[in-house]
């Protein structure tokens, strides 16, 4: 039988090779670890840049949209100002829309025909409307003729029915305008840009005019439109799409 010393000495040997084993084992994890943190931490800062380089883009786009809105709405201010009152019409500056207020004037109550005072105002104002946007017309998307009513059809007509039937109105309403301006003799060279770029389109009630009760103003909530829509959105779509 081996001494006990040599017995100690041996058992000490062996408990040392396990901990430098242990310690190598480790080291070589923690190595690992390190060499993954360090992948991480570039994939991380690949994502961050790339982040940043995308916000940056459409940081751009939105300055752009911003400036040719305000340069839309410049021109219309130019070229419309002096007829605003007479017309009781109106631009709106944050979504570049023409209103024409005073229903009255433009249709008889629930009829789709023009009156002929809106047809004399037409003349006037379309193929001017067009020389203006003419000017933009690589960043505008779409010209929306919009149609709008009041919430109210008649004594006895309850809300769903009376909503149907001014969203027929409506529709009908602005299909007529974009039919007579269409045909406007001095409107020709802009009929093709009409046809890929301009709709008409009802909303019966569903963006009422209200008073400062918080309540519809029927009066003002009966109303035409013409309203730009830019290619802002689009272009930060694409942006998206190839990131």
């Amino acid at each position: 039988m081996s001494d006990p010393l040599s017995q100690a000495a041996f058992a000490g040997q062996q408990q040392h090779q396990s901990l430098e084993q242990e310690k190598d084992h480790w080291l070589s994890v923690s190595d690992l670890m390190a060499g993954l943190m360090v992948v991480f931490l570039f994939v991380a800062v690949a994502l961050m840049r790339d982040a940043m380089v995308e916000r940056d883009k459409i940081k751009e786009v939105a300055i752009a949209y911003k400036e040719n809105q305000l340069a839309i709405y410049n021109a219309l201010m130019e070229e419309f100002g002096p007829n605003l009152r007479a017309w009781n019409a109106e631009i709106e500056k944050d979504t570049l829309t023409f209103v024409f207020n005073a229903p009255q004037t433009l249709f008889d109550d629930g009829e789709t025909k023009l009156s002929a005072t809106y047809r004399a105002l037409l003349r006037s104002f379309f193929p001017r409307y067009m020389m203006v946007l003419d000017q933009f017309n690589e960043s505008i998307s779409e010209v929306r003729i919009e149609g709008h009513t009041s919430s109210i059809w008649n004594e006895t007509t309850g809300d769903t029915e009376a909503y149907f039937l001014n969203m027929e109105l409506s529709q009908e309403r602005t299909r007529s305008v974009l039919d007579f301006v269409y045909q406007l003799p001095n409107v020709g060279p802009y009929r093709h840009w009409i046809k890929g770029h301009m709709a008409a389109v009802g909303y019966s009630s569903a963006h009422p005019i209200l008073n400062n009760y918080g309540d519809e103003d029927p009066f003002r909530s009966r109303r035409v439109t013409f309203r730009v829509m830019t290619n802002a959105e689009t272009r930060i779509q694409q942006i998206l799409e190839l990131n």
